[in-house]
């Protein structure tokens, strides 16, 4: 059945996205990384282009940035999260 959701999305910075709106509380780039089975820097790739869509925003807390959906990035995410159960 993966291979469905597949089909209509790359799977790392879908499967990102709905690891953020799972959650009230922001993450931290590793934890992300960890979570959708890819690298740290291939994360922080993906979360580039996601803030470059207004998907999410970074805030930095002294070294460590932060990572949070924006309004417009939970309601993409609440989406994608809904075809994921449908097709699976």
């Amino acid at each position: 059945m993966a291979e469905n959701f597949d089909l209509f999305f790359r799977r790392k910075p879908a499967m990102m996205l709905i690891a953020l709106g799972k959650v009230s509380r922001a993450k931290y780039g590793s934890q992300l990384a960890k979570e959708v089975d890819c690298t740290y820097s291939h994360a922080v790739k993906i979360l580039q282009t996601l803030e470059e869509y207004g998907l999410v925003s970074f805030e930095k807390k002294g070294r460590i940035k932060i990572i949070k959906l924006t309004k417009k990035g939970k309601e993409v995410s609440e989406h994608i999260a809904a075809i994921r159960k449908i097709v699976s």
